[in-house]
């Protein structure tokens, strides 16, 4: 595994601090009522949040969860490189693309389960029951508040419109938001009114694609851009934030759930399953299920500022602050096999 740079992981198993236990020692702690095995997680998500819902989990059932955290394409490698050797119980990563990846790699094997079958919408899971949703997000069209909602703008295809030249600013086509959302559109319109659509957004950049999300609310909310895209999570944590700057480029942002009279909004997902080697297996479906119950839901969602994909479970306040939508029910596993379409899309548009 020479190539991975290894210094970029966060090779920490245990939730604290580096140094704790292998993945493969089994430690009773006070904090747990008895020691029940171990669950070891290789995780893409990186919050503090997650970390004070698996120390719960610990402490409800006695299982120690060992946790790796990495970037996601690093994580899938290494599972592969593992092999039958590996010690990972469960893959957990952002963004349905990412998890069509690990797919594709065959890291995951398939779990049928009616419990997480109820509690997890169909659209929002692998059709093939290897890997189930976590949370949800929603890009949405951001605008300056102080020049007015722009005319007419209520779709991603309006986004295409020659009405907005000069005014778009957006992340690089190889933004994996980027990439599912335009896979979604190929899902749902077809390649050539995808190519269509992403022609038209560049002709109607304000500058070169640059940023990311924060980046960009940053830009448009100082009218240095007239509209944009981003993930909801990112709105909602400067709604939440106690920062003055940050709250002042909230007040002064708003924004368009598209689409509400068509397909509905498009939305992407976090989301983990069972690896093909689970050394332990029951321990790592115990805690699929506990990631997925309506309370932990709640707690889970609202620590990214995301929306649970339990429907039972609340909305953070800064989260359904945002207002009410009709999100996009496209089968997410479309945005990953629709990938690398999208990708040849961007690239003949010369969306850089």
């Amino acid at each position: 595994m020479a190539h991975l740079k290894s210094a970029s992981l966060a090779l920490c198993f245990g939730l604290a601090a580096c140094g704790g236990s292998s993945p493969d020692e089994t430690t009773e702690t006070s904090a747990t009522p008895a020691n029940a095995g171990v669950v070891n997680v290789y995780s893409a998500r990186h919050y503090d949040s997650d970390h004070a819902l698996y120390e719960q989990f610990e402490a409800e059932t006695g299982i120690r969860v060992n946790l790796l955290e990495g970037e996601s394409e690093q994580l899938i490698q290494r599972l592969v490189n593992e092999a039958e050797f590996s010690p990972a119980d469960i893959l957990i990563t952002v963004d349905a693309g990412r998890l069509f990846r690990a797919v594709e790699a065959d890291v995951f094997q398939p779990l049928d389960d009616e419990l997480l079958q109820s509690r997890v919408p169909d659209y929002v899971r692998d059709p093939n029951n290897l890997w189930y949703g976590f949370t949800k997000r929603a890009r949405v069209i951001v605008y300056n508040k102080s020049e007015g909602a722009p005319e007419g703008l209520a779709t991603y295809e309006d986004l295409a419109d020659p009405a907005y030249q000069g005014e778009v600013c957006m992340r690089s086509s190889s933004n994996i938001y980027n990439i599912s959302l335009l896979a979604s559109i190929v899902e749902r319109d077809g390649e050539e009114a995808a190519q269509e659509w992403a022609e038209g957004v560049v002709e109607n950049f304000a500058r070169p694609p640059q940023g990311n999300d924060t980046s960009i609310l940053q830009s448009i909310a100082a009218g240095e851009c007239g509209i944009g895209l981003a993930n909801t999570y990112y709105i909602a944590r400067f709604a939440a934030s106690d920062n003055p700057e940050l709250r002042a480029v909230y007040d002064n942002i708003g924004i368009i759930f598209p689409n509400q009279d068509g397909s509905g909004t498009h939305v992407n997902v976090s989301g983990g399953g069972l690896t093909q080697y689970a050394p332990n297996r029951e321990n790592a479906i115990e805690l699929l299920h506990f990631l997925t119950r309506e309370d932990v839901q709640t707690a889970f969602s609202a620590g990214n500022n995301e929306y649970p994909v339990n429907l039972e479970a609340e909305l953070a306040p800064q989260v359904s602050g945002l207002g009410d939508f009709r999100e996009d029910d496209l089968q997410v596993t479309a945005l990953g096999t629709n990938q690398a379409t999208a990708v040849r899309v961007f690239d003949r548009a010369g969306w850089r």
